[in-house]
């Protein structure tokens, strides 16, 4: 949240990001990305009646068929930590030679009146064979783009080029100076 927060600020510094604010979980249970950040903006929106941003996100591995995808948090299982994900993943890339990869973040905006915005980012790169850096999060460690991991970046460079930065750039793009409050 606080990475979200951060670039929209710079971003939208006129957008106000409403804290303290409690809904029920959402159970990620759609076969898309799309449709996960739908249901979470729906459901937030609803409940507190003010308009929601919410995102997902998936890492999708070329030579794994796009896995682990939409599941990319619960690759290992349904109780897996990031590092029980990373696991797996260098376990099922073991001897593969095509490590393509790309971090997909889907962000939808849903108003108290049910209208509905949904952007994209994408960032294109590769899977390492053995973790590297101490910084990020979730597959960071692993994630190789122009030849340093995401986890040995600062978050500041992270956000200028991640999937969630630039997905929250297109949100930004499209909501220009529309007076909405998050």
């Amino acid at each position: 949240m606080a990475e979200v927060e951060r670039v929209l600020a710079s971003l939208v510094p006129w957008l106000e990001v409403v804290g303290g604010m409690s809904w029920p979980d959402v159970e990620e249970s759609a076969d898309t990305l799309v449709g996960n950040a739908l249901l979470k903006a729906r459901a937030v929106a609803k409940a507190t009646g003010v308009a929601a941003l919410a995102d997902d996100t998936g890492l999708f591995i070329d030579s794994l068929d796009g896995d682990p995808g939409v599941r990319s948090a619960r690759f290992a299982g349904e109780d897996a930590t990031d590092e029980d994900n990373v696991d797996k993943v260098l376990r099922s890339l073991n001897g593969v030679h095509d490590r393509s990869a790309r971090f997909v973040t889907v962000i939808a905006c849903v108003t108290p009146d049910l209208r509905e915005l949904v952007v994209e980012g994408v960032l294109q790169g590769a899977i390492g064979r053995e973790r590297l850096g101490s910084g990020g999060f979730g597959y960071d460690p692993i994630f190789f783009v122009d030849g340093r991991t995401l986890a040995q970046r600062s978050p500041e460079e992270k956000a200028q080029m991640s999937h969630r930065g630039r997905a929250l750039r297109a949100f930004a793009a499209q909501i220009g100076n529309k007076p909405l409050i998050f």
